[in-house]
């Protein structure tokens, strides 16, 4: 089994980006414990339960010998703004969810691996298994750690998704990248609205857009859900503002462009539709993840945020008049 054999099998899988990183390297596994120590994770108490794992590999696959990091483009140009009150997604929600398209090609790609190479033992994840990702994805070259704590190739993107397999046979390596491409830049630290890197390197989840809008279900603080903007799922300001994204590849895969109405959500419908039509609707997409009430919560606070005249927060109230009090107590106008 060659290296570049599995390079080119890989892309017949759909992945853009191919680089391996020897097992017996456990990276990452300092700055995890550093974030879990300092309550940065928030609420997410999945981060503590997986980390034995993410510490050994070799507890998802004992004989683990190379780690294939796999990186699919992800980005497609934002459609305009639209004239309706409507909340602002991020680009990596606005197609069929990452998890079930990057899951099947691993599994493909982990049984084809064995068919031709019946020695062969694969562990495969996209973001959901425990395994140390962004590290892994350093190890190997794919790209370099940015002080917005994302992946980036250099002058290249970051919009794309990781996936890491292990596999129990000896490949070829790639290096990783020493040289530090953010440099003096801090364009991401200062563009983040909620500020919620620390310092360079580091980030208090718990602050983070992306965190408050999928992660927690509680009352966002008013003083944050001020900073939140319009944003309803997720955020890309630390991306869109990094020099390496500005000609950022497209992606080519087709079920990741934006289905209609997924890129800016039409809150007027979120409020009015039924929960069951909005799952609906929702279904297949990480949209779904958050479910229909914390959706409405991030609704109340967007809504919030956008400066509405008078004629339209009666609208809006109207709107939202047989939700929950949860939801209601986060439209603040």
């Amino acid at each position: 089994m060659k290296r570049e054999e599995i390079i080119s099998l890989a892309g017949e899988f759909g992945f853009n980006r191919v680089k391996i990183a020897p097992a017996y390297t456990q990276p990452g596994i300092e700055h995890y414990d550093r974030f879990l120590s300092q309550g940065f994770h928030g609420t997410m108490s999945w981060m503590v339960r997986s980390r034995p794992p993410r510490a050994n590999i070799r507890q998802l696959l004992p004989d683990a010998q190379s780690v294939i990091v796999l990186g699919l483009d992800y980005r497609h140009p934002r459609p305009p703004r639209p004239d309706y009150l409507a909340g602002r997604v991020s680009c990596y929600a606005w197609g069929r969810d990452y998890h079930k398209i990057i899951g099947k090609q691993l599994r493909n790609f982990g049984k084809l691996l064995q068919a031709k190479y019946p020695e062969c033992k694969t562990y495969g994840g996209v973001d959901s298994r425990p395994l140390i990702e962004r590290a892994w994805a350093q190890e190997a070259g794919l790209g370099f750690l940015g002080k917005n704590c994302q992946i980036i190739s250099p002058a290249d993107s970051s919009f794309y998704f990781l996936a890491v397999m292990l596999i129990n046979q000896k490949l070829e390596p790639d290096l990783p990248i020493q040289k530090d491409h953010c440099g003096r830049c801090n364009l991401c630290l200062k563009a983040c609205p909620t500020n919620a890197f620390i310092a360079p390197y580091q980030m208090d989840a718990r602050r983070c857009i992306s965190y408050l809008t999928i992660e927690y279900d509680g009352v966002v603080e008013e003083k944050m859900a001020k900073q939140m903007g319009d944003w309803i799922f997720g955020c890309d300001v630390c991306q869109d503002v990094c020099p390496h994204n500005h000609k950022a590849l497209l992606s080519k895969h087709p079920e990741l462009a934006p289905r209609p109405k997924h890129a800016w959500l039409d809150l007027e419908w979120l409020f009015r539709a039924s929960e069951q039509e909005v799952l609906d609707e929702l279904a297949g997409t990480p949209l779904r993840r958050t479910g229909v009430e914390r959706l409405r919560r991030n609704a109340a606070i967007s809504l919030s945020n956008q400066n509405l005249n008078l004629k339209e927060q009666t609208e809006v109230r109207t709107w939202i008049k047989n939700t929950s009090d949860f939801v209601q107590q986060h439209f603040r106008c």
